[in-house]
């Protein structure tokens, strides 16, 4: 199942599941301003990133910034708890599934979350006399780019 992790008034959100709509990919967004984010939750989000916090925290933040806040000096659980405190800090929107992992909207990355079996259906079997044809185009586009 893919998360997607949003806020209202998020531009680069509405994309994302816009996205997702178009190619009928299932995902459950989740509001950081309405779902509170458990401890696990954002070990999780931790622990999937590459770069750590650089990865999932804007810096620049006005909490970070009006307040000084120093979030490498942050111990785990500290950082945990002022992500919970703080949700604005995170950035958006924060996309997960079980093999993929991606922050903000990239038009040429985004495609990881289709399932592997339709990206490989969508290139070798569908040909122009599909009746899915057109609605595989994007995706077979995305896997030969």
């Amino acid at each position: 199942m893919i998360v997607v992790y949003t806020s209202p008034g998020c531009a680069s959100c509405r994309k994302v599941k816009q996205w997702l709509k178009d190619r009928n990919l299932p995902f459950k967004e989740k509001n950081i301003f309405k779902t509170l984010l458990n401890d696990s939750e954002i070990k999780h989000l931790l622990v999937r990133s590459e770069n750590g916090t650089d990865d999932i925290i804007s810096k620049r933040s006005k909490v970070i910034q009006e307040n000084h806040i120093d979030i490498d000096s942050m111990t785990t659980d500290e950082l945990i708890t002022f992500i919970k405190d703080n949700p604005s800090i995170l950035k958006r929107p924060i996309i997960l599934s079980e093999d993929s992992f991606q922050v903000g909207y990239d038009s040429e990355e985004i495609g990881v979350f289709v399932p592997k079996e339709l990206r490989r259906i969508a290139v070798d079997t569908c040909t122009g006399d599909c009746p899915n044809f057109e609605g595989c185009r994007s995706v077979r586009e995305e896997t030969e780019a």
